[in-house]
């Protein structure tokens, strides 16, 4: 059996690797004749170990491919052959998906093709991101550390983009209980209190009136209604959203939404330098480090200013002098660029914009999170105040008048 292992050496350098043995206390008795602090010890087909954490439905999410390299890597640094290593991954993994997939790349392994190549015919799981910086690893023999290298990066991106997310979770649970509370006072509650005002004959206020006709309105077309806007919203996404010009607009609004818009620039920014700074220090040339970027960026929008970027740059520009150009890129980000450029140090520079953005970022959710509680309150309690009082200051007069 293969057991996976993190361990110290008396001196305190932390050693990582993988090492047969019949039994976890044989293992761990191998080990400890080594000299070795374990730290964690885990059998490949623990449920919490190697491939077991993917996702449900076979779906191959980020995490997956962040535990496949994080596993590559252990492979590699403990000399594990390369056929050995894909093995392994593809008895281990419950993902069918990415168990297919894994035996297709080892199939093109075993035909002669290097792991960057037959990764490279895996576009939905891998992207030119990855493959290339696998390419780099090939040449230069560190596969190990290239495939830690990825594995760090795709885990920064994957907690950058969950704490985005997660941010807007809120605001949408409670603004679709909002909707759900709306829905039912218009059509449940407000009608039955406004049969017992027409019932007194008094005369009703405009206010009361305008609440009473969308509570008529919400009861006998309400259904109709929401098929006809959830149709519009169909069709709208299909035949426009789907276009080039469809997913720019998109874009631009998402990044213009008060409040919410900064806090997609600041990842946006981060995702770029972050991209960049790896793929340059991994020795790709700055015109294949954009064109790699501007794939792999998520927005439509930078990956527009990107593409532009590069064609400036293949024409003479620096990179400095082609961001200027867009006011979507910061003027920080750009005078930090300009200093990296000038000093000969942009890998560093850029790998100093993105933790600098991913703590902007932090920030920003906090704030948000913070700002967004009490504003939430305040309008949901204004909206239904306004409501309730609509329909009980006419009973409350007609009370008076008795």
């Amino acid at each position: 059996m293969l057991f996976f292992y993190q361990a110290k050496t008396k001196e305190g350098e932390e050693k990582k690797g993988a090492i047969e043995a019949p039994s976890s206390e044989l293992a761990l008795l191998a080990l400890q004749r080594r000299d070795l602090i374990i730290i964690s010890l885990l059998a490949s087909g623990e449920k919490k170990g190697l491939l077991r954490e993917f996702s449900f439905f076979g779906k191959i999410a980020h995490r997956d491919i962040v535990i496949l390299s994080r596993q590559l890597a252990i492979l590699f640094e403990t000399k594990v052959p390369v056929i050995t290593s894909f093995e392994i991954l593809i008895n281990e993994t419950s993902n069918k998906n990415l168990k297919k997939n894994l035996q297709e790349i080892l199939e093109d392994i075993q035909g002669g093709l290097p792991i960057s190549q037959a990764m490279r015919r895996h576009p939905e799981v891998f992207s030119d991101f990855y493959t290339n910086m696998i390419k780099v690893g090939e040449e230069a023999g560190k596969l190990d550390e290239i495939f830690t290298y990825l594995a760090d990066y795709l885990e920064r991106n994957y907690e950058l983009t969950s704490k985005a997310k997660n941010a807007l979770i809120y605001p949408a649970f409670v603004f679709g209980a909002f909707i759900i509370v709306m829905i039912v006072m218009l059509a449940v509650v407000i009608p039955k209190i406004a049969d017992i005002i027409k019932e007194t004959g008094q005369p009703i206020p405009l206010y009361t009136k305008i609440v009473i006709g969308f509570s008529d309105f919400t009861k006998s077309f309400g259904i109709f209604f929401l098929i006809i806007v959830g149709l519009g919203l169909a069709l709208f996404w299909w035949y426009y959203l789907k276009t080039e010009k469809g997913r720019l607009l998109v874009a631009r609004i998402q990044i213009s939404i008060p409040i919410f818009g900064e806090l997609f620039r600041k990842i946006y920014l981060a995702r770029l330098s972050d991209n960049l700074q790896t793929l340059l220090k991994g020795g790709i040339s700055m015109v294949k480090s954009l064109e790699i970027t501007s794939a792999t960026i998520g927005s439509p929008i930078y990956s527009q200013i990107v593409k532009e970027s590069m064609e400036m740059v293949k024409a003479g520009s620096s990179l400095s002098g082609a961001f200027s150009q867009y006011q979507d890129i910061s003027s920080l980000f750009v005078q930090m660029i300009k200093v990296g450029e000038e000093t000969g140090r942009l890998d560093k520079i850029l790998n100093s914009i993105s933790r600098f953005y991913q703590k902007e970022v932090d920030n920003t959710i906090d704030n948000i999170v913070g700002l967004i509680e009490p504003i939430v309150i305040v309008v949901l309690g204004l909206a239904v105040g306004i409501m309730v009082a609509s329909v009980l200051i006419p009973i409350y007069n007609i009370t008076a008048a008795i």
